[in-house]
């Protein structure tokens, strides 16, 4: 490996950084990395021998963000691209609350369910 490729990361490599990793089966999921690069024009990772994808740090940060504001936000891609560019959306906004909400509820009624379980069984 030359001293350029050692500045930049692999899509395992980042996949890791990530925590990109399949429910099912516990493997890396660096299909989400390439799915993400053909969404976000943002993203260039560079082409090396073997035809490798290799991410550096400003690529790194951007997937970072893309994944915390879809992850951990609930945004929409529409939303995380104009977040990307810089525009708000209100109604991407309201779309965020809308399926926070939802997530919350679903979480309250599972905890609701098990508490009654506990209580019966108890």
């Amino acid at each position: 490996m030359t001293e350029l490729e050692k500045k930049y990361k692999t899509i395992g490599e980042v996949a890791q950084i990530l925590k990109l990793v399949n429910k099912k089966n516990g493997k890396l999921s660096t299909h989400t990395i390439r799915f993400w690069e053909k969404e976000f024009k943002q993203i260039r990772p560079h082409i090396f021998s073997g035809n490798r994808r290799y991410y550096d740090d400003n690529s790194i940060e951007i997937l970072k963000k893309i994944h915390f504001l879809l992850k951990n936000k609930g945004m929409t891609i529409k939303g995380v691209k104009n977040e990307l560019l810089g525009y708000k959306s209100d109604v991407d906004e309201q779309n965020n609350k809308t399926i926070n909400a939802i997530n919350i509820k679903t979480k309250l009624s599972k905890i609701s369910k098990l508490i009654k379980n506990i209580k019966k069984n108890g």
